[in-house]
């Protein structure tokens, strides 16, 4: 089809293009995918804490769960144009869109329980909440498990750790649609049937490249080892988780743990793969990813996930 094909050219425009300038749709955002501006995620949802919840508590447990959300979506998101086919390309995109989009709910719930967990612009420009907890945080602030945080590594890393950390997070979703939290408990039933399908695509790629050729199986092996020396963590209980599940808001990330256990043999059994012999990895300075401890890793991925927008921190687009 030419550039001069009658059927190409919109009528009244000498160009498809132009169309998109139109004087007539000033104002109108409907042409727009996604619109040009961005809502509350929470406008018009009750946010209202359930009765004897801590509000410190259920805000600190949603930058948790945001946190993971978000730094885990930046590293898919890396590989955005860098797949090995286009399929996974945008199915690698896809899901780092979906653990966006929890991470924008659970840190716009984070700020309405709790206010003070939002850090303030040095200059004072208004910033959306999520927005500031997700650009304007320094990594100490950041709660995510140092699982999430770790370099891409290759493709059969990456699938070996979106398994575990999918299986992970989906045991947790699942228990969250009971939470006292009527918002906590809507971002979790939404996310459990995204997380689902990040869960199986993670399990049918592992399939596919333990039992596929030498390397492939070779690579896998290598990448799951690195993952598993963060697995570990993943459970460990906090005072801040354990004092949302007293309160029927959160859930104990312990209480998961022979649950995601047996999911994860599982998989390796029907792909013929042993559990690594790997020791966990040790705290950093004390503590782990949820006290703010991180690994080396972290600095470089916020300084590429923040950089535009501290450096543009009221910029429309």
């Amino acid at each position: 089809m030419s550039a001069d094909d009658p059927s190409t050219v919109d009528k009244g425009h000498s160009s498809v293009y132009d169309g998109l300038l139109d004087a007539d749709h000033v104002g109108d955002d409907s042409q727009w995918a996604f619109g040009t501006d961005f809502e509350d995620p929470l406008a018009g949802v009750d946010t209202t804490l359930p009765e004897g919840a801590d509000a410190a508590a259920l805000a600190a447990y949603c930058l948790m769960l945001g946190d993971d959300a978000l730094v885990h979506s930046h590293r898919l998101s890396q590989w955005s144009s860098r797949a090995h086919d286009l399929e996974d390309d945008i199915a690698l995109s896809n899901i780092a869109l979906d653990l966006l989009g929890q991470a924008r709910l659970l840190l716009a719930r984070a700020a309405a329980a709790d206010a003070s967990v939002v850090p303030v612009l040095p200059d004072g420009s208004p910033v959306p909440p999520e927005d500031a907890l997700a650009f304007f945080r320094d990594e100490r602030a950041f709660r995510c498990t140092r699982l999430v945080e770790q370099p891409n590594g290759d493709f059969a890393e990456t699938v070996a750790r979106l398994l575990v950390a999918s299986v992970w997070r989906l045991a947790l979703l699942e228990r969250l649609t009971g939470s006292r939290d009527s918002v906590l408990a809507a971002i979790a039933e939404k996310g459990v049937k995204e997380v689902t399908y990040h869960r199986d695509y993670a399990a049918r790629w592992f399939l596919t490249l333990a039992q596929g050729t030498e390397e492939s199986r070779r690579r896998l092996l290598a990448g799951l080892d690195v993952v598993w020396a963060y697995g570990e963590e993943l459970f460990r209980t906090t005072e801040v988780e354990q004092t949302v599940a007293e309160q029927g808001v959160g859930v104990d990330p312990a209480g998961v743990a022979d649950e995601v256990g047996v999911l994860i043999d599982q998989v390796l059994s029907v792909a013929g793969v042993e559990r690594p012999e790997r020791a966990a990895a040790g705290p950093v300075a004390g503590g782990t990813g949820r006290d703010g401890r991180h690994t080396e890793a972290m600095g470089p991925l916020l300084a590429e996930m923040q950089v535009v927008a501290r450096a543009h921190p009221t910029g429309l687009w």
